[in-house]
Order: C-alpha cells, then structure tokens, then sequence
C-alpha cells in the first residue's frame, strides 16, 4: 500500500469517524428531547399547587330518542360516548353513582396510578410508546404521567365530553333499566332504558343501541346477558379478587417524596422504584400486623402525587366482598376506614420518610377489582396472551401482566403471565343472547384470567372508543352488532375509521417465546388455562425443574374444583406414607404421579398398578408419556403433560 493510499484510507476513516460520532451526538440529542417531551408530559416534574375542579352539570333536557346510550362515566363509557359523537351520533352519557365529576374509577376510586400498555419493541425515541393511543392518549397528554391529580383527570375528562355538541349528559340517576323487545326466534333487543332521575320522575329513552359502561356489566345482566361470576370458571365459584379502599396523606413535601424515592431506589427488590409522580414498593408490608387480619392484608405500596404534598396510596386489601351487593360494599368502607389509621401509624413509627405524614381521607369509591365476566361472541383465553396472540377483528390491544390479586389473607396472589401483546377483538364486547347491546370495560367478555390483564383503564378506554364507532358502522350497514362481529368487510371499516381517530390497529406477529418452542408447552398451556401456575414477569414457568409429590397432590385437588362430578377420592392419600419433609423435597416419580391421580378419581389400585389402569381408562395417552426422560425424576413439564390428558378424561366423565 502507498503512503498516499494509506493517507486516504485514514482521512476516509476519520471523515467516516467524524460522521458516526456526529450521528450518534444528534441521535442523543433527539433522545433528549424525546425524553424531555416523555418528562413533561408523562411524568415530569409535579406541581403541588391545587387544582381547582370544574363544575359539571347535567343537561337541561333530556330527549326522548338518541342514536347511542352510553351507560357509565368511567373511562371506558367517557371513550365511547366521545367517540359516538365524533362519528355524528347523537348520544345520551347517563350515570346512576351519585356522582358529581367525571371519571369514576380514577376520580372518585382515588385510583391515580395508570396500569399502562407499551409496545413491545420500544426505541431510543420512545422508550415508552403506549398502545392503542386515540381518545386514552388525548387523555393522558393532559395529566401529570403514570400517575395524576384526580381533579386534573376530573376537569381533562371533563373537556374531553363538554367539547361534543352530540352528547347530552345525565348524572345522579337513581335508577336504569333496559327497555326489552322479546320475539319469538330472535334475540332479545335492547330499545334503550328507563332511567328514575334524581328528582324521581321516570322517563323512558330509546335508542339504536346501548352501550354498558358500568363497571359490573349491569346493563347486560338485567338485560339476561349470561355470565361468570369471579373465578367462577377455574372452579372457584365464591372466589373474587380483593378489593381496595384507597386512602390520602398529608405533609408529603417534595423532601419527603425524596426521601421515599431515594428509600425505593436503595431498596434491594428490584420491583421496587419511583419517578417524579409515582412510587411503587415497601414489600415488606406484606408482614403488616393488621388489627383484622381475616379481613384485610397490605400488599407493597402504589403511590401516586396529588394536589398540596399529598398522596394517595393503593395498598390496603379487603376479602370476602361482594362488589354487587351494597350492605357488601359498606362492610369493605367499614372494614376499611377502621384499619387505615392503624397502617397509617405502623408507616410513621417503621419508616423515617413517613414519621410526619398525616391521614387525610379514603376515596368516595371502593376500587372493586373484579364482579361480573359476561359472555360474548369470543371469551378472551388466558392462552391468547400466553401465545401474544393477534385477532382479526382487533379494536385495542394489552401487554400488562396477568396480575391475579390475592383471594384471602393467606394467599400471595400471582402474576400468570407477562404478554408482549395481544389483541382485543370486537367479538369479546358483542353479548351473547341480546342484541343493541355491547358492553365494554372490566365486565367485556374475558375468562377471569386474561381479565387480570385485560381489566385495565387503557384497554378498556380503546374498546371503548372502538363501542362508540361500532354504533355508526352497524346503523349504516342495517346490521346487528353480531351480524357486524361476523363480518370482515364491515369490521375493516370500523377499524379503518378508529385509525382516522387516532388508534393504531396494525397487524402484528411476536416471534413464540421459549415456553411455546418446548416439548411440553401442550401440558403448559392445560396447566396456565386450570390457573396451576404461573411464570411471574419473566415468564418463568420452569418447565424441566424436577416436581416433587406434594405439588402433584395440589394440582389434582385443585382440579377437582374445574370437574368435581369426576373426582371421587382425595390425592391427599397418596402421600400419606411419605414423610413431611419428604413430600416437598422428594423427586417425583412416574407411579407416584399416576398412584396421586388414582387417589384423586377415588379408584382403589395399588401405586404399582397405578399406571396401567390410568392407560386402560384412558387417562393418561402414550403420546405424553413418550415426552418424558427420567420415569424417576418427573419435571413440571413432565407433570404438567398428565395434568393436560387428566382433565380431558375428567371433563368426559363430568359430562356424562
């Protein structure tokens, strides 16, 4: 090479140098301002000033015709009343709570802190790029971030609704009933709803359609649209996640929210943190010494900003609660406001940051975590979110975590899964056997499961806005909403439209993660969909980590809940003989698993003969059996795979 040659070679790498660094400079620069912008509007610095609430009134007049009721003032009916009126309809907004602000749920639940849906790949620009966007993202630009001053959500709600010329608004109702037409042959029809005002008159109101906003879908039920109750699906009839009562403090200046950051930040649990509005951790108050500790649990905290050196804080749970039931709902208040003083003492006598903080209230609502599951034309499976599925009439999407709250004081709760993202179909807010109905929000058409996922604000402010649209389309088309929720000509418009609005409907496929490519994720995803286990946020479902037999006698007397007509006997039995110690730190074996299942079904064989029997009635296939190794040393995977062949024989024999 020449010395000439050498000195372009260096020049041109030094020019290419100089490039590079100035790329990465300005990509930087982008980043800051990206992030910037991300501070300032989504979590940025806090002010401490009051807000002062908007007044919302009701309509003068109340007409006798609307296009479109919408049921609810929560997020999710505030969505689709917006979004109604933005497609031309004339729409009647009407709530029966006794409220006097906008919100619901984030306003009056005092539920500050927003459970949010990323997309799954985010950049260098937008580390924190929401899903779905539309009417949730005109939303959140108006409040402080992740976490928010209720009164400023109140009055951005607010502006949100008074700025439609189409929606007339309703508050304070005493009462709302569906008005039914019954023909013969044909699905009952809703016509619109007879609603007893504040003042008691009644007045009945029709329209094309009704959209269910409220959080417990009572619109659908009154209207006979069927439903499970709690986990009622996964064989726990009574069983409901707990419900919180959140509460309010004082003397939070910004040194002690520093104090609290810089507590969260040093904590060693990896879950706990803080930004400039919310703070999330303290685990250790899972060990709260509560004064009614078979009622109520504390679990870490959830803390979000407020107004004057407040905060508010999501932490205290409450069991055996009856969201539906009001004598149920007051018990939780009472329960409640007995144990915050208590919580509050234990937090200022255990932890510096909080020795000056004072109790300043509890929320107007009781956060009610879960009632009723209606079902539509497609229940969402938790195996949706397992596989991060997409549909093909997608109107929103989820990502957040699976997260199932503690059922009673002894349990821990569980997160099933952490999606990468998944898609929400129109199906899932089109009600079985009611037609002028469609229903949206917690109540929407979802195995209990994915409701621990699918359950959240942004989620349901997208199906929503997607409801509110929806009403346009099928009036357009002469078209039932099922009729609509079976055609994909007509559902292509409707999400054409939602993307004039703003959302983001594409396509998209998640490469499978590692559980989908294993040998036995047939028996996994049996195990995931019977709520047996869970992967945490990582997705650590632990697949070929070697079982024990105590874990085999709980899967088949938790099963017995799913199929109770097939389980005669208790596995309980099977490890009579086995040590204490034994049971959870022995391997498990192949005839010790069949011997546990044996004993679970209630059929009288020997531990040897076990096996046979079970391949005889057909309870346990060749197919699983030829994906295990060590007949000696069982896997989860290994167990999970009988688990899978267990239940279908259970279900054959329940159906008999």
């Amino acid at each position: 090479m020449t010395k000439n040659n050498t000195n372009s070679k260096r020049a041109a790498s030094k020019g290419w140098i100089v490039w590079m660094s100035l790329l990465l400079a300005l990509t930087v620069i982008a980043a800051g301002i990206a992030l910037y912008w991300q501070y300032k509007h989504f979590g940025g610095a806090k002010e401490t000033t009051a807000h002062t609430l908007s007044e919302v009134k009701s309509s003068a007049s109340i007409e006798d015709q609307y296009d479109v009721i919408v049921v609810g003032t929560d997020p999710e009916g505030l969505a689709a009343a917006v979004s109604a009126s933005r497609n031309g309809l004339k729409t009647l907004l009407v709530d029966g709570r006794d409220r006097e602000i906008l919100g619901g749920l984030m306003t009056l639940g005092w539920l500050n802190s927003i459970d949010m849906n990323y997309v799954p790949k985010p950049t260098v620009l937008n580390p924190h790029e929401v899903l779905n966007k539309g009417i949730f993202t005109e939303w959140y630009k108006n409040i402080e971030g992740d976490s928010f001053s209720i009164n400023t959500a109140a009055n951005a709600f607010h502006d949100l609704v008074r700025k439609e010329k189409n929606i007339d608004l309703l508050l304070k109702a005493k009462s709302m009933e569906p008005i039914l037409s019954n023909k013969q042959g044909q699905p009952t029809l809703v016509e619109g709803i007879t609603v007893t005002k504040e003042d008691g008159t009644k007045k009945e109101v029709r329209a094309h359609a009704v959209i269910d906003a409220t959080q417990d879908g009572d619109i659908a039920a009154a209207s006979g649209v069927p439903f499970t109750y709690g986990l009622e699906d996964i064989g726990n009839k009574n069983a409901k996640m707990a419900v919180t009562l959140v509460f309010k403090l004082k003397n939070v200046t910004p040194e002690v929210w520093a104090q609290i950051s810089k507590h969260l930040k040093n904590d060693d649990d990896p879950m706990s943190d803080a930004n400039e509005v919310s703070a999330w951790g303290y685990k250790e108050l899972y060990n709260y010494p509560a004064l009614n500790p078979d009622r109520v649990k504390m679990r870490g905290l959830n803390i979000g900003r407020q107004d004057g050196d407040m905060i508010l804080i999501n932490a205290l749970q409450i069991f055996n609660i009856d969201g539906l039931d009001a004598k149920s709902r007051a018990e939780a208040f009472e329960i409640g406001k007995k144990e915050i003083p208590n919580v509050v003492k234990h937090l200022q006598q255990n932890y510096p940051e909080f020795a000056k903080v004072e109790l300043a209230g509890t929320a107007p609502e009781l956060y009610v975590r879960e009632t009723r599951h209606i079902q539509g034309e497609y229940r969402l499976k938790i195996t949706d979110l397992l596989e991060n599925r997409d549909q093909w009439d997608r109107i929103g999407f989820g990502s957040y975590p699976v997260d199932i709250q503690r059922l009673t004081p002894a349990d821990t709760g569980t997160v099933v899964t952490q999606p990468a993202q998944y898609a929400i179909p129109f199906r899932s807010i089109v009600p079985k056997k009611v037609d002028g109905l469609l229903v949206i929000g917690r109540a929407a058409s979802y195995d209990s499961l994915p409701h621990g996922s699918a359950r959240v604000i942004p989620v349901g402010m997208a199906e929503g806005e997607a409801a509110g649209a929806a009403v346009k389309i099928a009036k357009e088309a002469k078209m039932s909403f099922r009729e609509l929720s079976a055609s994909k000509e007509n559902i292509a418009k409707l999400q054409e439209v939602l993307k004039k609005q703003g959302m983001e409907l594409e396509p998209f496929t998640i490469e499978p993660p590692a559980y989908m490519t294993h040998k036995q994720y047939e028996g996994l995803k049996a195990a995931v969909t019977m709520s047996l286990v869970g992967g945490g946020y990582k997705n650590e479902f632990e697949l070929d980590k070697v079982s024990n037999p105590q874990r085999m006698v709980n899967y088949v007397n938790r099963m017995k809940k799913l199929s109770p007509a097939a389980y005669s006997g208790d596995a309980s039995g099977a490890v009579k003989d086995i040590s204490e110690d034994g049971r959870k730190k022995d391997a498990l074996s192949l005839d010790q698993a069949a011997f546990t299942i044996t004993q679970g079904l209630g059929i009288k064989v020997a531990k040897e003969a076990a096996l046979a029997e079970l391949t005889k009635l057909g309870a346990v296939e060749a197919a699983s059996l030829d994906t295990i190794k060590d007949k000696e040393k069982l896997t989860n995977g290994d167990t999970f795979m009988l688990i899978k062949d267990l239940q279908k024989y259970a279900e054959s024999k329940q159906a008999k």
